[in-house]
């Protein structure tokens, strides 16, 4: 029995079914958003006509038929931008840009017909009916993905993925979407490009994925796993004679193909497709380390901090009185850290370890869990008092730093803020990420914290400075409210 049979026959559920599992799932999640899509607006219409006119009049009844006209309107110019691609399902901030755009346009175009047919409007209505419709639609759609998330990560709606490459960029693949599994995308095979005897493929696997061929079966083992999507890894193997030969197969059974371009952590607003001479070639921009953007992201964490102050002085002063009470020493906490460009900075916490907690430190080297040997956590410190472990569980701790980012040592968003005697372990690499300021919360505190590896914590660390912008800000700050409710990684 070849690999290929074997797979299947050990399969608890049919291929055919899981065929059908794997294409079938985004036709209910496009239904679905349809259904979002309408829903949002007729609510918005029905809301708006409420708010504007009350109770039906002679005057008010068009408004009715305006209501239940808007979702023809709004659904049209969804399908015109797009908005219920595939590709845009369970990931990536298109679809939400896609919605905003259709409301911009579809009020665009409510007022330029109502002028060009003279059509009188309340513009209260208006005003109040469209924003509150894509308001409403991206809130549903939001809520939409995370229901999917929530699926995936229970293992169903996953693209069944064979990935081609080479077997190290193959594994870091495969770990990586099993961390993230809201990408939706589950490896079920691998090709490698040496030629493997038929003996071999017995046997070997990559993370626990069997090798069921080399690049010229790629199309064979896409058809005997049930495979919709094949992940092409940056090798020099496949060239693009290879990669159109590979393409011409797969259109046949309409399999996605998905190339893999040999950058690390580059986001898809730095780059760009530019043909030359009959090339795709692609174009890096460089990530904006200063300029506008900078003084803005500046300004917003400063007035952000600013406001957090005020509103959480209460807070503060109920934390320093339990701690004072709870156990001997301040209430606060300093330590230097290592900020942008490598200055150095007092960073401020709540104090939730006993006074003499550094130099306890060198007794408890041997129980240190990160074996790096360059970052220092312990799950059941015994140096944390009982109420800093409850700070530490949902970051109350890390308050004070507001201090920080108004001073300006630090930002809201940024790198995790690192020791020296951390930084004097870093090689060229790992330098890159004192080029911003380190922040409160980042990529490290939305995806794990504490439970991060070294290198998973660098690697968040850089693609946060190489892709950096005040709308990847907010969506960390959104992020990080429901990472510390969890408490995830938090000790």
């Amino acid at each position: 029995m070849t690999v290929v049979d074997r797979v299947l026959a050990d399969s608890a559920v049919p291929a055919g079914h899981r065929r059908e599992q794997a294409t079938s799932w985004p036709n209910w999640y496009v239904r679905a958003a349809f259904g979002v899509d309408f829903l949002s607006v007729l609510a918005a219409g029905f809301i708006a006509f409420i708010v504007r006119f009350g109770a039906p009049t002679a005057y008010s009844t068009r408004y009715v038929v305006v209501t239940a006209s808007l979702p023809v309107l709004w659904l049209a110019t969804l399908v015109m931008f797009r908005a219920h691609e595939r590709r845009l399902i369970g990931v990536g901030s298109e679809e939400f840009r896609r919605v905003l755009q259709a409301g911009f346009t579809c009020t665009a175009s409510l007022a330029i017909l109502s002028y060009a047919t003279k059509t009188e409007l309340a513009r209260g209505y208006v005003v109040l009916a469209l924003p509150l419709a894509t308001v409403l639609n991206l809130f549903g759609r939001f809520l939409l993905r995370k229901h999917l998330h929530r699926l995936r990560n229970a293992g169903t709606c996953m693209r069944r993925v064979v990935a081609m490459g080479h077997q190290g960029a193959v594994a870091e693949l495969v770990r990586q979407l099993r961390r993230e599994r809201y990408h939706g995308m589950d490896v079920v095979a691998v090709c490698l490009p040496e030629v493997i005897g038929a003996g071999d493929h017995e046997t070997r696997e990559v993370e626990g994925v069997p090798v069921m061929g080399d690049f010229v079966e790629a199309a064979l083992v896409v058809d005997s796993t049930r495979a919709d999507t094949v992940a092409v890894l940056a090798c020099p193997e496949l060239d693009g004679v290879a990669l159109r030969r590979l393409a011409w197969q797969l259109e046949k059974n309409d399999t996605d193909l998905v190339v893999a371009p040999a950058l690390m952590d580059v986001a898809g607003p730095r780059t760009s497709i530019r043909p030359v001479a009959g090339l795709p070639l692609l174009h890096v921009e460089h990530p904006e380390l200063s300029g506008g953007r900078q003084l803005a992201k500046s300004l917003f964490d400063r007035a952000a901090a600013l406001l957090a102050l005020l509103l959480l002085g209460p807070l503060f002063g109920a934390v320093a009185v339990a701690i004072r009470v709870n156990s001997d020493g301040p209430a606060l906490f300093r330590q230097t850290r290592v900020g942008k460009d490598g200055r150095e900075f007092t960073l401020l916490k709540f104090r939730t370890m006993v006074p003499d907690a550094e130099k306890r430190k060198a007794e408890l080297i041997a129980q240190n869990e990160h074996d790096d040997g360059v970052l220092f956590k312990i799950k059941s410190d015994p140096r944390v008092t009982p109420i800093g472990a409850w700070l530490r569980r949902y970051s109350i701790d890390e308050l004070p730093q507001l201090i920080n980012v108004l001073r300006g040592d630090m930002s809201m968003v940024g790198p995790r803020p690192p020791l020296p005697d951390e930084v004097a372990k870093y090689g060229d690499d790992v330098r890159r990420r004192l080029v911003v300021k380190p922040g409160m919360t980042g990529l490290w505190q939305v995806s794990g914290r504490a439970d991060l590896s070294w290198e998973e914590s660098v690697r968040l660390d850089l693609r946060y400075v190489e892709n950096w912008s005040l709308a990847l800000d907010l969506q960390i700050l959104w992020k990080t409210w429901s990472a510390v409710a969890h408490g995830s990684g938090a000790y």
